[in-house]
């Protein structure tokens, strides 16, 4: 794989990730994100987040290869003992499991969210909490999924404007995952490619993600109807992870493991993003679809890894 290469599709050095010193933020986000950044995880400056939200978004399936992972005692044990800097889930999984994690884990409340059963093609994640929720509980911050592109996006916008408005009031982060969606998208190159992921970083920030969870755009068919400039473009893994990186400017960069790769490769993976200027990593299936102490060993190797890039 090639790693940070510079070419002529992507700048020709990594982008240095703005620290929490650099934000303009108010007092409330500055404490949590300074919680998330600093006092848990790496504590570096670098984030390692645990999601279980698949369970909605995917249903059991995620669940299948490893079977003790259907109980979400597992993944919070995991948060605990292989620390992480949070866990990412819905209000059920918080109110029901974190009593004995509160303060120890924490908590990036999932605001919106859908299942798969429906295609994407009118993509909308119907909300499942607020805001109010997340202090509540005592979250670090909330999580909200915006579908860029999908033919609903104009009620996403007005909804995530709604939950960012709320989130000023509180003083609480805003993650955005910003995915991709919808048939115009899979016409111009798929929800994975360049041109859309590329897209969804610039448009996560300017309507005011604190955090923005992307995927690493992959290579789509050349005869997409993406603009003629993406499709002129040479780009590999590093270079891609660059660009959307660059798109997302003072907002801090996530990137998502996906489906379950083998040690070395999502390591290599996790590298990579980190040397273009990611803040950090948002890795679910790739952690606990082990088992428990494979699990706890590649999270140490992460960690580990996380460390050389304190900020």
């Amino acid at each position: 794989m090639a790693k940070g290469t510079a070419n002529a599709g992507a700048p020709a050095a990594r982008t240095k990730r703005p620290t929490l010193d650099e934000l303009d933020l108010p007092l409330g986000k500055r404490v949590r994100l300074h919680r998330l950044l600093y006092e848990h995880g790496p504590g570096n400056g670098t984030l390692l987040v645990l999601p279980i939200d698949q369970g909605l978004e995917h249903g059991p399936v995620d669940f299948l290869t490893n079977p003790p992972s259907a109980d979400p005692e597992y993944q919070w044990r995991l948060a605990l003992e292989g620390g992480y800097s949070a866990i990412a889930c819905h209000w059920g999984l918080a109110r029901q499991y974190m009593k004995k994690y509160a303060g120890k884990v924490p908590l990036i409340l999932k605001i919106n969210g859908k299942s798969t059963i429906p295609d994407d093609t009118e993509a909308l994640s119907s909300p499942t909490a607020t805001v109010e929720d997340a202090v509540s509980l005592g979250a670090d911050a909330v999580g909200y999924t915006l579908y860029v592109g999908s033919p609903r996006q104009d009620e996403d916008i007005s909804r995530l404007m709604e939950v960012r408005q709320a989130c000023e009031l509180w003083g609480m982060p805003l993650v955005v995952w910003a995915y991709p969606r919808g048939g115009e998208i899979e016409k111009k190159g798929g929800r994975d490619s360049l041109y859309a992921v590329d897209y969804a970083a610039r448009m996560a920030h300017e309507l005011g993600a604190d955090i923005i969870k992307l995927n690493v755009p992959k290579k789509g068919p050349k005869d997409a109807q993406m603009p003629k400039q993406y499709q002129e473009l040479e780009w590999d893994y590093a270079g891609g992870a660059a660009r959307v990186i660059a798109s997302a400017q003072r907002s801090l960069v996530l990137f998502s493991g996906g489906s379950k790769l083998s040690d070395d490769d999502v390591m290599d993976k996790a590298r990579t993003v980190m040397e273009q200027g990611a803040t950090g990593l948002i890795f679910g299936r790739n952690m606990w679809q082990r088992p428990f102490d494979e699990a706890l060993a590649i999270t140490a190797r992460m960690k580990d890894m996380l460390k050389k890039f304190a900020a």
